[in-house]
């Protein structure tokens, strides 16, 4: 990134940030997280981008995703198209179940045969199968395996890391409040990472039009002081660095809300891709029915868009016995060309299609 756009512009735009972000120097993240991240971006790019905002890409090549300003979003935000997966699941037979933590993974002579879990009352059941597909913390499945697997592969996940995510949803009595989806925060003075304005997202998130809600997202360790902190002491700290930001101030905030999200972004530091090498190579030749899809599953860093498409092709390789590769879905569209013919959508990637039958 200093290469790209000089020292002054990467120290204030992205030194700070993603410091934020990883709770790491720089210099010990992996360069293959700005790679899939900020892939092709350069300052021409940028610049065309600023100066000619309504120009169209005369090339699919001038498409950089990180300048994309068009988004197709749900009318109640993301959930809402799980719970419409969950509906047409149910109509279809298929049972989703809530509320049941994988406890162990069953395997024997190279197969997965079925997987326990366990409820907050203690109750454990067990579901057989033929294919299994994990979205859960790669260090969290290879811990789970029974019989272990390796102490070789058993380090290589545990050296995996994480870091966790904290939102929180401030309510404020302004019906307008800044114009944007979301806002970067550099600022080092504050610890707030990134501000989501969800009423700029859909009107539909926020049921008072007089009002605005904010999401202010803190990165964090899990048990560090910032989370292990009370939500109030949360809510008064974003508060006042909403105010320290000159967004609004303190006395228009009049609630908030506080999530914490747990193992929410995989680090990639100096060492994380040969760990995940020494998981893969185990699970392809030993479990070869036990599929990993999506941003923890995989340990890797993708957009929503392109976790999902990992699991898309997962299910299409057990559907139709075909031999996609997920992993080489990345943060930008080029292996979509590759699996699928569609129509592009506004902002130039391919839309997948509907398998027959």
């Amino acid at each position: 990134m200093r290469n790209q756009f000089g020292w002054r512009l990467y120290s204030i735009f992205f030194k700070t940030y993603t410091e934020k972000v990883w709770g790491i120097s720089t210099t010990e993240l992996s360069a293959d997280w700005a790679a899939q991240r900020i892939k092709s971006l350069d300052m021409w790019l940028v610049l065309k981008s600023a100066l000619l905002p309504h120009r169209k890409p005369s090339h699919r090549d001038d498409i950089v995703t990180t300048l994309i300003d068009s988004f197709r979003y749900p009318r109640l935000g993301p959930g809402q198209m799980w719970e419409r997966v969950a509906d047409i699941s149910r109509e279809k037979g298929q049972a989703v179940i809530f509320g049941h933590a994988v406890d162990r993974i069953k395997h024997d002579r190279g197969r997965v045969r079925t997987v326990v879990t366990r409820t907050a009352s203690g109750e454990t059941e067990e579901h057989p199968g033929t294919d299994f597909v994990s979205s859960i913390p790669m260090r969290q499945l290879i811990a789970r395996l029974d019989p272990p697997p390796p102490e070789a592969v058993l380090k290589a996940a545990n050296s995996l890391s994480y870091r966790d995510f904290i939102s929180v949803a401030l309510m404020i009595d302004r019906a307008d409040v800044f114009p944007d989806n979301w806002i970067y925060i550099h600022d080092p003075t504050v610890r707030v990472g990134r501000i989501q304005n969800f009423k700029n997202w859909s009107p539909s998130m926020v049921p008072d039009p007089t009002k605005t809600c904010l999401g202010l997202e803190y990165f964090c360790f899990e048990g560090d002081g910032l989370w292990t902190s009370d939500d109030a002491a949360l809510v008064a700290l974003a508060t006042k660095e909403l105010a320290q930001l000159g967004v609004c101030s303190a006395d228009q905030v009049f609630d908030g809300v506080v999530v914490r999200q747990p193992k929410a972004y995989p680090v990639y530091d100096d060492a994380y891709q040969s760990h995940v090498d020494v998981v893969r190579d185990y699970l392809r030749s030993q479990l070869s029915n036990l599929h990993l899809v999506g941003r923890n599953g995989m340990h890797k860093y993708n957009n929503q868009d392109h976790s999902m498409m990992t699991a898309l092709l997962v299910a299409r390789n057990i559907a139709t016995n075909s031999t996609y590769d997920p992993w080489k879905v990345n943060a930008e569209a080029v292996y979509h060309e590759d699996v699928h013919v569609g129509e592009r959508d506004m902002t130039g990637r391919q839309v997948p299609q509907r398998l027959a039958g």
